[in-house]
């Protein structure tokens, strides 16, 4: 689909592409408004105060069209985005907990609840990796 197709106003909303890489990280974050075109390929968007440190042109292989649904809405607060539109995850709670037997080890997994994501969105997760990676959450 072309950005700029007749009838349809440039100031569209879009959803930003993040570069995280986590199972459970969002693949875009907005949508934000297009102020205007940069060049061929690229849009100006503006980006709330909380993102003042990211630069607001972007590439057109960055955006994507979004049409507004009210179950997509996620919360997320600005001000935890990193500069390269990371955020940390972090454990909420544990829902359940299972051991598994792995060849002759039985190794302890526990359900994770991770916040700003819902109930649905819980991942199994070796209890030992939490242990490691959020020494503070598991007694």
């Amino acid at each position: 689909r072309r950005l700029r197709e007749p009838g349809l106003s440039s100031v569209l909303p879009f959803i930003l592409k993040q570069t995280v890489r986590g199972k459970l990280s969002p693949r875009f974050i907005g949508p934000f408004e297009i102020l205007d075109r940069v060049g061929e390929v690229s849009y100006r968007l503006a980006l709330p105060p909380q993102l003042a440190h990211v630069h607001n042109v972007f590439h057109v292989s960055l955006l994507r069209w979004y049409k507004y649904h009210p179950l997509h809405v996620i919360s997320y607060l600005l001000d935890q985005i990193h500069t390269d539109l990371s955020y940390v995850e972090e454990p909420e709670a544990i829902l359940d907990r299972q051991d598994r037997v792995m060849r002759k080890k039985t190794i302890p997994f526990v359900k994770i609840l991770w916040r700003n994501h819902p109930e649905r969105e819980a991942t199994w997760e070796t209890e030992e990796s939490i242990r490691t990676s959020y020494p503070y959450f598991l007694p």
